[in-house]
């Protein structure tokens, strides 16, 4: 008989409890106990969920107290050196200190998540003993039997997955490395079995990148040595996010259970399973349910899908499931009251896709009749929001269309647009920035809140916000400052902020989704053509120039990032959606440049984060990013400097992509990976000016002049300094005013003892 089940579950609850419970313990407001009983109240409540809707196989060991990587990391006993560890079970006071730094350690490095938008705490292994100092897994299924029954499924992440995200060792450190791991998987396995565990999800999805034959005997050796350490327990080897590379060596592995993703991956895995059949001593976890995205399914076509796979596949030998975890998509759309109703009608969060997976599972077994309703109702839904008017401004198809044709770029080159900025500006060596936003305090989130309930006017509102952008105008200045900004005080979150100003976008009440740790965001909804509406930004840029006669930057979101942060429509190509986005967004760089902003910075973090898992296909995409993100800025004069900005993302393999961007000058996340992006210009020319952040902004510690200076020094040994700026990691939006202020006085000495070192020095030479 056909079995349904989901890959994980979203952490955080529906009213984001799981992320109350991390900052309160974090502020000392609970003690230990009552935290640790607090996620054990909210872990159970998801079990209940699934459990109520039918599911059959539920995971657990998906959830986490902060994030699932470092918990792998820290159950295995790998814990970087500069924190006090004696080794056994590691307190929390270590485990949340890798994830974000202490008093006197830096934080771990945190990256994207594959393509993703959620971010993980990246392993270092460099110094570790690792050893098994907790059967986390084991806790979890015993736990689910106790308390509710449940007899679950053990969620891992596999050997092979976890030492290609770990950092701190050599290549041809690899099969050492990994034959340290074996033993402590082989134990935490076994321990398994012997309770009595029916079935173990072992994540791998590191299979659908590009493997090479090392890989592919890396494979063998680790589940060939699960298979003899532990014959009677069943795996299910997962996958997903693309196909999987390497089809006929994955699925000859000795295990028994295949888990493919039909949605991102189908193209692919589909032509594989047809082409070279599926084993027949091996069950199918079949990911037809998108875990990324927030629509509701079209039943009829998953049903069709399955019904193809079943005829390759026995349906018994089949399992119904989300394409990924459920990690990535909000809790339930149950409250979600205030959407139009085309567009509410057509979603599914992480609840109704465990009901998509039941019906699914349902028709599968006893046949499509038993879902009529069901299909009918889904296939409505999805018609009648495809037939809206938001899907269909002819205004925005034409413009688009044209701009499509256009290779959009700026009228001088950058060596030549630099001469004149620098006439205009004035501006010393090593300019002194920031990325855009300052502390939101609770007088800020509660005035905004105040706001948004009408108990306060637009006027007082607009006045408390001048208010806020005067005080920190005064201590840019004082902290001495080259480049201010306004401080994004009426922003609440950099996507949010545009799509409310834009046509095509609906905002959920509830939507919440995880970024990384307790961080938490509510993606808007692109489910229309985006229109430009009227000024975003203008009004409190401007004020602010008049506030100062140092220039003050125009802030705006790129095109790429808002759409890639987004829960996006699936109807048309995502390349279509960026370019309706740039040329809305265009409209705003022009009307800031016409209000005299001669400084705009455009960011685009996540212009990574959307990169292909197939590097097939990766060309293709950074083509028409870069493209985007012209189209936004390339009709501004030569004197306008446009900035950008990136993080979070290793970049070393698209930096001639960032450079073709043609941004006159670009900061980058540096420091949270500890300098390691420096060795990219080690390697590669950079041209366009450029900001290598010289401190983490999401670690409270504050750092010192020091620490900065050999981020400076560094980065100047392989960058020009003429085209050098200094400037944080980030936006300062979640640090505290006094952490700010006293980090930025730092960076700013740390500029003049290099400006000082570079005068010296060529005045020597």
């Amino acid at each position: 008989m056909t079995k349904s089940s989901v890959l994980g579950y979203p952490r955080i609850g529906a009213d984001r409890e799981w992320k109350k419970a991390l900052e309160a313990f974090w502020a000392g407001k609970l003690e230990e106990t009552e935290f640790l009983q607090r996620l054990q109240d909210i872990r159970l409540d998801h079990l209940r969920k699934q459990q109520a809707k039918g599911v059959d196989l539920i995971p657990v060991n998906d959830f986490s107290f902060y994030d699932h990587i470092l918990d792998t990391a820290v159950m295995f006993g790998i814990v970087p050196k500069r924190f006090s560890y004696d080794g056994g079970a590691v307190p929390l006071s270590v485990y949340y200190g890798i994830a974000r730094g202490t008093k006197d350690a830096a934080a771990s490095e945190m990256t994207k998540w594959f393509n993703t938008n959620y971010h993980y705490i990246v392993p270092e292994l460099d110094g570790a003993e690792p050893a098994l100092t907790e059967n986390r897994p084991l806790v979890a299924y015993r736990e689910a039997k106790a308390q509710l029954g449940i007899e679950g499924k053990p969620v891992i992440v596999g050997p092979l997955t976890f030492l290609k995200l770990s950092k701190g060792y050599d290549k041809s450190e690899t099969d050492a490395w990994l034959d340290r791991l074996l033993p402590l998987y082989s134990q935490l396995l076994k321990e398994l079995a012997d309770e009595g565990v029916q079935w173990v999800q072992i994540d791998e999805p590191i299979l659908v990148t590009s493997l090479d034959t090392a890989d592919i005997s890396r494979l063998n050796k680790i589940y060939k040595t699960f298979a003899t350490a532990t014959p009677g327990l069943n795996i299910m080897l997962q996958t997903y996010f693309e196909s999987v590379e390497h089809y006929d060596d994955i699925v000859a592995l000795p295990v028994q259970g295949i888990g493919l993703d039909f949605v991102h991956g189908l193209s692919g895995n589909l032509k594989s399973i047809q082409t070279s059949g599926f084993p027949a001593d091996k069950v199918l976890g079949a990911g037809v349910i998108d875990g990324r995205g927030i629509w509701k399914a079209s039943l009829q076509d998953k049903l069709l899908l399955l019904e193809s796979l079943a005829k390759i596949v026995p349906s018994e030998r089949i399992i119904v499931q989300s394409s990924c975890s459920l990690l990535h998509v909000p809790v339930t759309t149950e409250r979600e009251t205030k959407l139009p109703s085309e567009l509410n009608n057509a979603l599914a969060f992480a609840d109704e896709k465990l009901h998509e997976i039941v019906l699914l599972t349902k028709a599968l077994s006893s046949g499509k009749a038993e879902i009529e309703t069901e299909l009918h109702d889904a296939e409505q839904a999805l018609q009648a929001l495809q037939q809206s008017a938001e899907r269909n401004r002819a205004a925005v198809h034409q413009a688009v269309a044209a701009l499509s044709k256009q290779e959009p770029k700026r009228s001088l080159p950058f060596a030549e647009r630099y001469v004149l900025q620098q006439a205009k500006w004035q501006l010393p060596l090593f300019p002194t920035t920031t990325i855009g936003s300052f502390p939101q305090s609770a007088e800020v989130r509660k005035a905004r809140q105040s706001w948004r309930k009408r108990e306060l006017s637009d006027e007082r509102y607009a006045d408390f916000i001048r208010k806020q952008i005067d005080a920190w105008i005064e201590i840019q200045e004082n902290i001495g400052l080259d480049v201010l900004v306004h401080g994004e005080f009426e922003r609440t979150d950099m996507v949010e902020f545009f799509g409310e100003k834009l046509a095509g976008f609906a905002f959920t009440q509830f939507g919440w989704v995880q970024s990384y740790g307790s961080r938490c965001v509510k993606p808007p909804v692109i489910y229309g053509d985006v229109a430009f509406i009227g000024e975003m930004t203008v009004e409190e840029t401007k004020y602010a120039q008049s506030r100062t006669d140092r220039p003050v930057k125009g802030m705006l979101t790129g095109p790429i990032t808002i759409m890639n942060w987004s829960f996006v429509r699936d109807d048309i190509p995502r390349e279509q959606i960026a370019y309706q986005l740039a040329y809305a967004l265009r409209q705003e760089v022009e009307a800031l440049e016409q209000a005299g902003i001669g400084m705009i910075q455009v960011d685009e973090p996540a212009v990574r984060e959307g990169l292909p898992l197939k590097e097939a296909e990766q060309a293709n995409y950074l083509d028409w990013a870069v493209k985007a993100f012209r189209i936004t800025t390339c009709t501004v004069q030569e004197t306008t400097q446009i900035h950008t900005h990136m993080c979070y993302c290793e970049f070393h393999d698209m930096i001639d992509s960032i450079e073709a961007m043609d941004a006159d000058v670009i900061s980058i996340e540096t420091s949270r990976s500890h300098g390691e992006l420096i060795h990219s210009f080690e390697l590669n020319t950079y041209k366009l000016g450029i900001g290598l952040g010289v401190y983490d902004i999401h670690s409270p510690r504050v750092p010192n002049v020091e620490e900065m200076s050999t981020m400076i020094d560094r980065a100047l040994r392989v960058l020009d300094p003429k085209l050098f700026w200094i400037n944080p990691d980030c936006g300062l939006k979640t640090r505290g005013q006094e952490e700010t202020i006293a980090s930025l006085r730092n960076m700013v000495d740390a500029t003049k003892i290099a400006r000082a070192k570079y005068v010296s020095t060529t005045a020597v030479n």
